[in-house]
């Protein structure tokens, strides 16, 4: 069989939009997902699109997706990766798919002089964990995650600077 890792196009809205539906869905989070597939669409293939996605392909179905922003990182004075979602359908896992996902992001941003590469796994998440520390990736000991939406978001813009 083939692997084929490419860019996402416009006519790939639905099928990203339904690739994220199944990571939530696998991650116990469907219930999370509030975007539509035209909000996707215009996320992705809109006017000044900040995000991006590769779409992996075995034998020429569609078999995984790797969605990504840059990132800055004020310390190394020079822009990195922020890997959003990775995602294999289970069907496909084994073959190498997220490896090679994660290649493919690699070796953008070394071509582009990025100084990092990084993203967030669920804590109870133990195949994905041993399959990124496999590649040498390390958690981020001392950093704690914080998030701002809905309400605290609207609290907080409405706050007084």
């Amino acid at each position: 069989m083939t692997l084929a890792i490419r860019p996402a196009r416009p006519q790939d809205a639905t099928l990203v939009h339904r690739l994220i539906r199944e990571l939530a869905e696998y991650e116990k989070m469907l219930d999370q997902v509030v975007a539509s597939e035209a909000d996707t669409a215009a996320a992705l293939f809109g006017n000044n699109p900040r995000v991006f996605c590769d779409i992996a392909e075995w034998a020429g179905t569609p078999a995984g997706f790797a969605l990504w922003f840059y990132n800055f990182s004020t310390f190394r004075g020079a822009h990195g990766i922020y890997l959003e979602d990775l995602f294999v359908r289970p069907v496909f896992r084994g073959k190498g798919i997220g490896r090679a996902l994660l290649v493919t992001l690699a070796r953008r941003a070394v071509a582009e002089g990025c100084a990092r590469l990084d993203w967030a796994v669920l804590n109870w998440n133990a195949p994905s964990i041993a399959f990124y520390e496999k590649l040498g990736a390390q958690t981020l000991d001392g950093w704690t995650g914080y998030r701002l939406t809905d309400e605290g978001l609207e609290r907080l813009a409405q706050a007084p600077a």
